[in-house]
């Protein structure tokens, strides 16, 4: 039953196009104005334990990648993000990694995050994070297959459930 009711809300929450690929919320920036980079310095949690809240970014401090504005804690963080974007980026456009394991896109929440082999891994809420972690290497070879063939369907342009943002601060 738990099944299909992600399921339908990842078909309902599947919608309408925004500017990039990059999943980009009301705040205007990809990740919800969290520093991506910061995510790498955080103490993980293990597996079945919440992850520690992700560093808000400033708005003074961006850079341009995949269509979106990324917003960045300190000069530090986003001259290794312009280093090497790719690295920093969330997985699969910042979108969910368990939605894209079931083969949709719906928004990843920034503070339901996971790093796994040094790639960052976004979830949309608690609930699906406990599936997610049932089988992590699984999921993952499940979202990299399916990405490939919904990368360019348009993306949800929905709120993530549940979050409240920390819009990068002045």
């Amino acid at each position: 039953m738990k099944r299909f009711i992600l399921s339908t809300a990842f078909t309902l929450l599947a919608g309408a196009a925004i500017a990039g690929p990059q999943y980009v919320d009301e705040t205007g920036f990809a990740a919800s104005g969290y520093d991506v980079v910061a995510y790498f310095d955080l103490d993980q949690s293990a597996v079945g334990s919440a992850q520690p809240k992700g560093v808000a970014g400033k708005s003074a401090i961006t850079s341009e990648y995949n269509g979106a504005t990324f917003a960045f804690s300190s000069k530090a963080n986003k001259k290794k993000f312009d280093a090497n974007p790719a690295k920093y980026a969330p997985q699969f456009d910042g979108h969910c990694a368990y939605g894209v394991s079931k083969g949709g896109k719906v928004p990843g929440n920034p503070n339901l995050w996971r790093i796994v082999d040094d790639k960052l891994y976004l979830n949309i809420t608690k609930n699906v994070v406990g599936f997610w972690e049932e089988n992590i290497p699984g999921n993952i070879t499940l979202a990299d297959n399916n990405w490939v063939g919904i990368e360019n369907n348009k993306a949800s342009k929905s709120t993530i459930p549940n979050f409240s943002s920390s819009a990068p601060s002045k």
